[in-house]
């Protein structure tokens, strides 16, 4: 069955005619799955697009419970039959003394800035030194020193909040920089919208990465390049290192400066998601990764924007979902904030970065390289103004598109880490869901160079 009843995204070319499949199965004030399922068929029809550009028979469709299974992957991830660890000890929501803050400790360095700005060891006494401090004033205090703090707001709060107003507000969903008019012609491909293209992925945590597992899936040779001295987290890896492969290369030597610029040249797509300006001094940020190689298609991420008070500063889609009012409309009875069931900000953003870029790739021959910018925060914004739906009427049991429990969403495959089981890719083409070609490699331990010959 093909379901009525998506909110459309604010993006021209975003499609609801592709999806198949209930419309809610979880709780809560707002419509997530409108965002996430929005977000899943814009990627669709951006596939389907660049198939067509390059003459290939593909087409493909969205199973929306397959969506809800994908924005939930981490958590069904299984490594040799268990579950993998999501959180740190420090992360989480904490009493203030004029409210709550939340804080984000999963990596290492992010959690020994926690614990020496608040002489705690342990969760416990982080709790205790935070409830004699205020919200603000420490989010403040920990971000000055490299944390990754947000003070919770309600949404009235944060919309009148200097940032929002600055960077927020009157953002695109999808912000598209004009073309460079360096056209480059795709070849024709005999079956995935990808196949041959180049995606040099510099993104980390959960958003970027999604969205380059997902161009990997599409037939994309894609490489993430990550610097040597703060590795991902093992689960994030190997929830998001599906068809890619990685390496690592340190930017501040002239030898992984002069290797980082001869993959870009090469690439077609690179994906950023460092903090803004982070990647100016090597080069490669947006704008002078157009100005160097005018053919690229250059997606930048960020958690708050590149511009307004918070225009340099980092951010987690936990932190987000705090500062925008989210967490307040996920409140429990007795006031204590809470979080959306799936960390939807990062996967819906992560399919929309996808999406944009084949939308530009298809562009290219005719308009020459492009770039794009999305938004954590500005993602939160469309949850905001969306309240949830009604829940479904019984499904038909004849319906294979049923929830996101259906067991023909999930796979295994070995990995160096021991069996992997996992969610497939979030589309159909054909009966059975897409596949990723590849499992999660060892981190890091790829040559810096593209598997595909030119």
């Amino acid at each position: 069955m093909v379901t009525p009843g998506w909110p459309a995204l604010p993006l021209p070319w975003a499609s609801d005619d592709l999806v198949r499949g209930p419309r809610r199965w979880w709780p809560g004030a707002l419509d997530v799955e409108g965002l996430a399922v929005g977000s899943v068929a814009a990627a669709a029809s951006a596939a389907n697009a660049l198939a067509a550009a390059r003459n290939s028979p593909w087409r493909s469709f969205v199973a929306s419970g397959l969506v809800g299974a994908s924005f939930d992957s981490i958590a069904r991830l299984r490594l040799d039959g268990a579950p993998l660890q999501g959180w740190g000890e420090l992360s989480g929501f904490y009493r203030a003394a004029d409210g709550w803050i939340r804080l984000h400790g999963n990596y290492p360095h992010h959690a020994a800035v926690i614990r020496a700005e608040l002489q705690a060891a342990d969760r416990a006494g982080v709790a205790g030194a935070i409830q004699e401090r205020e919200a603000v004033p420490l989010e403040e205090t920990l971000r000055a020193a490299g944390g990754i703090a947000g003070a919770v707001r309600t949404a009235d709060v944060w919309r009148a909040h200097p940032h929002h107003v600055a960077a927020i507000a009157d953002r695109p969903l999808v912000g598209t920089d004009a073309a460079t008019g360096a056209a480059r012609p795709l070849s024709e491909s005999t079956s995935l919208p990808l196949q041959g293209a180049r995606v040099l992925d510099l993104t980390r945590v959960i958003a970027g990465p999604t969205a380059a597992r997902f161009l990997g899936a599409l037939g994309a040779d894609v490489l993430r390049i990550d610097p040597p001295g703060t590795p991902e987290l093992l689960d994030q890896h190997l929830d998001t290192g599906f068809a890619k492969r990685t390496a690592a290369v340190d930017f501040s030597t002239a030898d992984g400066m002069a290797t980082a610029h001869e993959l870009v040249g090469t690439a077609d797509v690179v994906l950023t998601a460092y903090r803004p300006g982070a990647l100016r001094r090597f080069g490669l940020d947006r704008a002078s990764l157009l100005a160097d190689y005018p053919h690229l298609v250059v997606l930048e991420l960020s958690a708050w924007g590149d511009r307004g008070p918070w225009g340099d500063q980092r951010g987690f889609d936990s932190i987000v979902q705090a500062v925008s009012g989210i967490a307040t409309c996920y409140a429990d009875a007795d006031g204590r904030p809470g979080a959306l069931p799936v960390q939807a900000l990062d996967h819906a953003t992560g399919y929309l970065l996808a999406a944009t870029a084949m939308r530009l790739l298809a562009r290219r021959p005719q308009e020459g390289g492009a770039s794009a910018r999305l938004a954590l925060a500005r993602s939160a914004d469309w949850l905001l103004q969306h309240e949830a739906t009604a829940p479904d009427p019984a499904l038909d049991p004849e319906d294979a598109f049923d929830g996101p429990e259906c067991p023909l969403w999930l796979a295994a495959a070995e990995s160096p880490y021991g069996t992997v089981e996992y969610v497939r890719p979030p589309l159909f083409s054909g009966a059975e869901p897409l596949d990723f070609p590849s499992s999660p490699r060892r981190y890091a331990g790829d040559p810096p160079e593209w598997w595909l010959d030119d």
